[in-house]
C-alpha cells in the first residue's frame, strides 16, 4: 500500500494561494523530485483546471518556459492524475482519470493500488481527506513570507489536532524550507 502525501506551498502565515511563494528553479526542481518519486497525483477539480490550463502547453513546447518548468511539466504529463469532482466528468489531459464513488473508499483503493504513493496537492481536498484520517504524511514547502491573506492551510478546520513526527527539514538557498512530517498518531 502506498502513502497518501499532502504536498503544497505554504507561507509562514499559512497562505496556500498558488500566486504566492518563490517560483524559481530550485523550487520547481524540488517539486519535480517529489513528483518523480510518487506514483500518482490527486487533485480537486479547481486545482486540476488550473494545472490543465498551463502545464500541457509547457510540456508540448507550445508555451515557452525555463528548463526547470519544462522538466516539471514533462514529469507531470506522464504521471497518472486523479481528479475528484462532482460537477465535471471529462478530464482530457494525458493520463487523467475521474475518481468516482465514495471518496473514502475511492482514495483508499487508489492508495492500495499505488505502491509508490499518491501526492495530493489541493488544499480543500486534503482537508476533507485528513478529516477521514487518510493523509499519511505532509511535505510542505514553507516560504519565507507573510502574505496576510488566504486561502490558508486547513482554513475549514479539523476535528482534532494532528500530532506529527519530523522526518526531515531541508533548507533551500532561496530561504524556503522543505518540511517532511509523518503522522505520529
Amino acid at each position: 500500500m502506498g502513502l497518501l502525501t499532502f504536498s503544497i506551498n505554504v507561507t509562514l502565515d499559512g497562505c496556500v494561494d498558488h500566486r504566492e511563494g518563490i517560483a524559481d528553479d530550485e523550487t520547481h526542481a524540488h517539486f519535480t523530485r517529489l513528483l518523480e518519486q510518487g506514483g500518482a497525483m490527486l487533485w480537486g477539480r479547481t486545482t486540476y483546471e488550473m494545472m490543465e490550463s498551463y502545464w500541457p502547453g509547457v510540456a508540448s513546447g507550445e508555451i515557452d518556459a525555463p528548463q526547470s518548468l519544462k522538466e516539471w511539466a514533462v514529469a507531470l504529463e506522464t504521471k497518472p492524475k486523479y481528479v475528484v469532482s462532482a460537477s465535471r466528468r471529462d478530464f482530457p489531459w494525458t493520463n487523467s482519470h475521474h475518481l468516482t464513488g465514495d471518496l473514502r473508499s475511492a482514495v483508499q483503493e487508489l492508495k492500495d493500488s499505488t505502491p509508490d504513493g499518491v501526492l495530493v496537492g489541493s488544499g480543500k481536498l486534503a482537508t476533507a481527506l485528513d478529516r477521514m484520517d487518510l493523509i499519511d504524511e505532509y511535505k510542505l514547502l514553507i516560504h519565507p513570507m507573510i502574505t496576510g491573506h488566504g486561502p490558508t492551510l486547513y482554513q475549514d478546520g479539523l476535528p482534532s489536532t494532528r500530532r506529527l513526527e519530523l522526518v526531515s527539514a531541508e533548507p533551500l538557498s532561496n530561504g524556503a524550507v522543505a518540511m517532511h512530517y509523518r503522522r505520529a498518531d
